[in-house]
């Protein structure tokens, strides 16, 4: 009886996690998130996190990752995401790779050659799956073939990076996936996008990640369908959550051929890491209930970057707020936990 009232309170709290308006979900997916990826790995180490911790939330029946997309050119970002999905022994999930995105986007923590870590033996650390990165589809590409092969309003995107690939996704036309536009392809099987963006509360400088592409962002914002959710995680609320690499380092400390805890062994991140991909993670999977959220409204972009949030009651677009110091300590130790596991 214990049993059945634990998994009766478990299937309600997943049914009732996220944020979307839209309903529709089939029955047989409804209670897990179904999560598509968007990432400009290859730069600053919170993706990493954020990638571990979807495969962890995986393992436990908490969401079914569909894809990575990574938004950020060149072979080298993509081969980082196969070795982090061949590691957690998910080289079966599919990557995008964005073609004609942003050019030469500023690069905090060079990891790049993480897939070219070796042994003593000068054997390869880390296997991968790809055999040719030039095969990969575009990301726009990718996201229409994993859409359309879901329910209604049953995708939760996490975006995490910059808007390139939905950008693309948005402008595209009919294809051998689907008969319907990118923007209708959104508005019917997207229940709702979780974003590393924006500045709201807080305006000391634009976004990062809208501002290394405005124009990608400015299409982003005009061809979004306004009766499609978005959650924005913006700058402040990660920016509690600090992950130092002493601590990273020493939670994983029952291997050294793991390829997070290489990064942080090998090249500078000590650069004041804060965990601000993870928010979107979070709340992706766990809900809305770890989150003060503000009103519904709606957000508009400006041409250097700023974010403006207007109050509407019917408004489709959200933003977490930041927590208190006990909040960010909880957040630290979420992410913590899920990087002790061993593999």
């Amino acid at each position: 009886m214990k049993n059945l009232s634990r998994f009766i309170f478990l299937a309600v709290a997943l049914t009732l996690a996220g944020c979307g308006k839209n309903t529709g979900q089939d029955s047989e997916t409804a209670d897990v998130p179904l999560v598509i990826f968007d990432t400009d790995i290859g730069s600053s180490t919170d993706d990493l996190f954020s990638l571990e911790m979807l495969y962890r939330y995986e393992e436990q029946g908490r969401c079914r990752l569909l894809g990575v997309v990574v938004d950020r050119e060149g072979e080298t970002c993509a081969a980082c995401a196969d070795v982090i999905n061949t590691y957690f022994g998910r080289g079966d999930i599919p990557i995008g790779l964005v073609r004609n995105g942003i050019e030469n986007p500023a690069v905090w923590i060079d990891y790049g050659n993480l897939p070219n870590h070796t042994n003593p033996d000068s054997s390869l650390m880390f296997a991968r799956t790809v055999s040719d990165y030039n095969t990969l589809p575009d990301g726009w590409q990718l996201y229409r073939r994993l859409l359309a092969g879901q329910p209604d309003h049953s995708v939760s995107i996490v975006s995490v990076g910059f808007v390139t690939c939905l950008s693309q996704l948005l402008q595209s036309g009919a294809d051998e996936h689907s008969p319907l536009t990118g923007v209708e392809l959104v508005r019917q099987k997207v229940k709702c996008l979780y974003i590393m963006a924006g500045i709201f509360d807080v305006a000391d400088e634009p976004d990062f990640n809208f501002t290394q592409g405005i124009g990608f962002a400015q299409t982003f914002f005009d061809l979004w369908p306004q009766d499609v959710d978005i959650v924005f995680s913006p700058m402040e609320v990660g920016q509690q959550v600090e992950y130092v690499p002493e601590q990273v380092i020493a939670d994983i400390d029952w291997t050294d051929r793991h390829p997070i805890k290489q990064v942080y062994m090998t090249y500078n991140c000590d650069t004041g890491q804060k965990m601000w991909d993870p928010m979107t993670v979070i709340q992706a999977v766990e809900g809305d209930g770890l989150f003060t959220l503000s009103e519904r409204g709606t957000v508009t972009i400006t041409s250097d970057g700023q974010t403006l949030f207007t109050p509407k009651p019917s408004g489709h677009c959200r933003y977490q707020k930041p927590g208190t110091p006990q909040w960010a300590a909880s957040m630290l130790e979420k992410i913590r936990t899920f990087n002790k596991i061993k593999k």
